[in-house]
């Protein structure tokens, strides 16, 4: 059991939790400004990569580097917006989805120019884990990815429940053009989406290079299961999208765990619950857990 907990439930809520930070904005900008942002996980590797660049550069501990991270990666989601998406919002949705696949393409390209495609990381070593119990293994940067994304759910919440910004981009989301009528600033709950959206994905790029490594294709690799986890949700439902995310890093983990020394699945195929999960759910849930919207 304790096997159970090391290796399979505690890495399972670190990769869940990553999850739910990038899932958070897909859901977000869904449910706002009503299309699939597939360029989402290259703000998570640009996020990851501006962090990089402040480790190297300022000598700053990787969760020192997170506010660095944030407000570069939210500055470019405000001109990627403005730039990219902003001129086809009255259009049919389906252009807005295909100008995100090339708005990925260039900033992954733009990634390998500055930042070259070898992989990276923050801390160069072995890291102990901290012991308890005298059996019970946590890694210090295990512990410190559950407890960011705890107090960020937290203060997520408050936000969008007692702010006024908070407020308005709920209205938003639930009739654009009813709270343009009631005088609305749409333009700004707009902005405010994409600033949050990506600095939540800075901060879950920064924790994958805490955890694993950097690489530049760190972001795509990870899209299919934050989609996954804003479905799982309910698209249009923030706290339901780190839900979401939470099942299912914890679901891709604990699924290769062996049953009587007999692995049920290969570890090389537990992305593969991310998209029976998605399938399933458009099948039977489409509004998801907590009844979003359905694509």
């Amino acid at each position: 059991m304790i096997d159970f907990i090391n290796y399979y439930l505690i890495p399972g809520i670190t990769l869940g939790s990553i999850y739910a930070l990038g899932a958070v904005g897909i859901s977000m900008i869904f449910g706002i400004l009503r299309f699939a942002h597939f360029a989402h996980g290259d703000l998570m590797t640009t996020g990851a990569y501006i962090a990089l660049t402040a480790v190297w550069t300022l000598g700053l501990p990787a969760l020192a580097a997170i506010p660095i991270a944030v407000v570069g990666t939210a500055l470019v989601a405000v001109f990627l917006d403005k730039a990219f998406y902003k001129p086809l919002r009255d259009l049919p949705s389906i252009y807005t989805v295909i100008a995100s696949f090339g708005v990925a393409l260039i900033l992954r390209s733009a990634i390998q120019l500055l930042w070259g495609t070898d992989s990276q990381v923050y801390v160069v070593g072995f890291q102990k884990p901290l012991i308890f119990f005298d059996s019970l293994r946590i890694a210090l940067r295990h512990m410190q990815i559950i407890a960011f994304t705890v107090a960020i759910a937290i203060t997520l919440h408050f936000f969008l429940s007692y702010s006024k910004t908070g407020k308005s981009m709920r209205a938003v989301a639930d009739d654009p053009e009813l709270a343009r009528i009631a005088g609305l600033d749409t333009e700004k709950i707009v902005r405010w989406t994409w600033i949050i959206g990506g600095g939540l994905a800075a901060i879950g790029g920064v924790f994958v290079g805490l955890d694993t490594d950097i690489h530049t294709n760190l972001g795509w690799n990870l899209l299919l299961p934050m989609f996954a986890a804003a479905l799982l949700g309910g698209i249009g439902r923030p706290l339901g999208a780190m839900l979401g995310g939470l099942i299912i890093g914890v679901a891709e983990e604990i699924c290769t765990f062996p049953i009587m020394d007999i692995e049920i699945i290969s570890p090389s195929y537990k992305s593969a619950i991310a998209f029976i999960i998605m399938l399933a759910l458009l099948l039977f849930r489409p509004q998801g857990l907590l009844k979003g919207r359905v694509l």
